[in-house]
C-alpha cells in the first residue's frame, strides 16, 4: 500500500461499483442494475474441506478431515459440523483456533474431525460435508439454489468432498 485516502464518498472503482454485488436470484445479464444494490462489505460464514481431496481412497475403519472456516464482520467460528451421509447427520469437529478478541476474528479457523466409517457403508462414493457456525449463529446453508445470485457472490453452501471407500 502506498496511499490510504479518506473519503465520504464511496469508491468509484470497478470492484466497489460493479463486483461485489449480491443480486435477487430474479436478476440475469439482461436486467442488472449495478447501481441498484450495495456493495458487499462482510463476507458470510464458511468453511472448506482440505483432507482429504475429492477423489481420494478410503481403505480404513476411519477417515479423518480437515479444513478452515472464516466468517465476515469479525465473527468468530464456535463450530465445524462434519457428515459422512450427506448431512443427515453431523458429527463436531475440533476447532484449532488462534486467540483472537471477540468480534476482532479475522483469521481462519482451522478444524480436524476423525470420524468412524459406519458398517454398513458400502465400497464406492461417499460424500463428505462440513459447515460452520459463527458467533452470531449463522450457519451454513446445505445448497446453493436459494442463495445463487447473478456473480455467485456470497455463495457459501456446504463443501462437499466425493471419496471413494475401498475396503
Amino acid at each position: 500500500v502506498s496511499k490510504i485516502v479518506a473519503s465520504s464518498e464511496e469508491s468509484d472503482s470497478f470492484w466497489q461499483q460493479s463486483d461485489y454485488k449480491s443480486f435477487s436470484p430474479a436478476i440475469d445479464w439482461d436486467n442488472v442494475d449495478w447501481s441498484s444494490a450495495p456493495p458487499v462489505y462482510t463476507m458470510p460464514v464458511t468453511s472448506a474441506i482440505c483432507e482429504p481431496a475429492r477423489g481420494a481412497v478410503i481403505d480404513d475403519d476411519e477417515v479423518t478431515v480437515r479444513g478452515y472456516a472464516w466468517s465476515g464482520g469479525g465473527n468468530g467460528i464456535i463450530r465445524v459440523d462434519v457428515s459422512l451421509d450427506e448431512g443427515k447427520t453431523w458429527q463436531l469437529a475440533e476447532l484449532k483456533r488462534m486467540p483472537q478478541k471477540p468480534g476482532r476474528c479475522w483469521a481462519w479457523t482451522l478444524w480436524e474431525a476423525v470420524l468412524p466409517l459406519p458398517k454398513d457403508v458400502p465400497n464406492g462414493p461417499l460424500h463428505i460435508c462440513a459447515k460452520a457456525t459463527d458467533e452470531s449463529c449463522n450457519t451454513q446453508p446445505d445448497f446453493a439454489d436459494s442463495i445463487w445470485n447473478l456473480r455467485g457472490v456470497c455463495c457459501n453452501s456446504w463443501h462437499r468432498v466425493q471419496v471413494e471407500v475401498q475396503r
